[in-house]
């Protein structure tokens, strides 16, 4: 602690000890020293800003010191805190022990107008606490900023989204950031597709340092390799099956990698995609083997929005990383364009064309087959590659693109003229139509 001359006036003298106190405790209230780089603010161009994390994971605390950054540096005046009720709002966002009200240092926090559901800084700066509830008191008011609390738990989540966006105008750069437990809600899918957007994903064991170990260990006993972990805990989007999809939820099994030597055959299957532009397709890249007992495993998604160069590098890295069989790309769309990439970037892959004669349903059908018999299991959760598989259906407009690799990996491994499976398809033919 600073030392004051005693023969300093003691007016003087306490105004300069407040002053060094303030100065000693500056580091208690330093987020810079204390996030993690999962909970810094991203760079770049974005208007969103999507923390999917599990429970404990620490994304009140991000909340609240994002706003704080944003009143301090002057970037937002006028701010909308939305929750779920207000009953939450207040004792997560503003009271909590991670919420707005304890992350200012003495002196720089807001006064809180409880009745009027409102926060004024010392700097002019103000927010107001709303309920997704009563979404319409949305209406008319605007912010240059928001926070947004457990969206994925909101009964009227995009109604509240709506009426946000509507507001949402002040300023030359107003943002939002959303932090909530994951579920497969629509809304929180379309967040997801947004070009706008920017998504942090994160596990409650990220933030172990802060939390009671016997909560850990409760935790992982009673939920760990649950569905219900995976969403609470791990911070997973979980998709929900359509009544019509080939794959229902019960029909995934997820476990643990066998060693490599287990493996009879591994493949990198690519589905490439058409065009390369901010509303393309993703391109599918899809990493499985079987292992000697006949059972396939898929073990990685390397799937993305890329340049036809880029995902041929990056299934070409893959299939030397795991000593691949065989690299299969789908040439429907890309005829000798895909091997004549192939052959340019790397001539001693062991590339296989493929081309669809029927229809993407028929083809999957006895894929699925092979879900329902616990065939096949997926070494970790994919959850964009599930959301496919449990979403796809007769005639959907959708391109799954993930899926369509996963389908042309298993046929390979599974569906072969050698397998005793070949007879549930008869569809796939390698080197062209037949």
């Amino acid at each position: 602690m600073t030392q004051i001359h005693p023969l300093i006036p003691k007016w003087t003298r306490w105004g300069a000890l407040e002053k060094a106190h303030r100065a000693d405790t500056r580091h208690l209230y330093d987020w810079s020293l204390k996030a993690r780089p999962s909970q810094r603010e991203p760079t770049g161009d974005w208007r969103i800003w999507l923390i999917l994390a599990g429970r404990g994971f620490g994304k009140t605390r991000t909340g609240a010191e994002t706003i704080r950054a944003w009143i301090e540096s002057r970037k937002a005046k006028r701010i909308c805190l939305l929750g779920a009720s207000y009953g939450e709002a207040r004792q997560v966002m503003l009271e909590g022990e991670s919420g707005l009200l304890s992350v200012f240092p003495k002196g720089s926090g807001p006064v809180y107008r409880k009745k009027e559901n409102q926060l004024i800084w010392p700097n002019g700066a103000k927010a107001w606490l709303y309920s997704a509830q009563v979404y319409e008191q949305l209406r008319g008011p605007q912010f240059d900023a928001a926070w947004v609390d457990e969206l994925g738990k909101f009964p009227y989540a995009q109604e509240s989204w709506d009426q946000l966006m509507l507001g949402l105008r002040l300023g030359q750069n107003p943002r939002v950031i959303v932090t909530t437990t994951p579920r497969s809600i629509p809304l929180l899918t379309h967040l997801l597709e947004r070009p706008d957007s920017v998504c942090t994903r994160g596990s409650t064991f990220e933030n172990a340092d802060h939390l009671a170990p016997s909560f850990l260990k409760d935790v992982k006993a009673r939920y760990g390799g649950t569905r219900f972990g995976a969403q609470e805990l791990e911070g997973l989007m979980l998709p929900t099956s359509s009544e019509a999809a080939l794959w229902r939820e019960d029909m995934i099994v997820h476990g643990s990698s066998p060693p490599p030597e287990a493996f009879k055959r591994l493949v990198v299957a690519v589905d490439p995609a058409v065009t390369y532009h901010d509303d393309s397709c993703e391109t599918g890249i899809l990493v499985a083997g079987m292992s000697t007992e006949g059972v396939a495993y898929v073990i990685e998604d390397l799937s993305g929005r890329l340049s036809p160069v880029d995902w041929g590098k990056r299934a070409i890295a893959a299939y030397h990383k795991y000593q691949a069989n065989a690299l299969i790309a789908e040439i429907n769309n890309g005829g000798d364009l895909v091997q004549s990439l192939m052959t340019s970037l790397d001539k001693a892959v062991a590339y296989t064309g493929v081309r669809a004669s029927r229809g993407k349903y028929i083809r999957a059908e006895p894929i699925a087959a092979l879900y329902a018999q616990k065939r096949v299991i997926h070494t970790q959760r994919f959850p964009e590659l599930e959301s496919q598989m449990l979403s796809y259906t007769p005639g959907s407009p959708l391109s799954p693109d993930r899926l369509d690799a996963l389908v042309w990996a298993l046929t390979d491994l599974m569906l072969t003229h050698d397998s005793p499976l070949v007879q549930m398809s008869p569809v796939i033919w390698k080197g062209g139509a037949p």
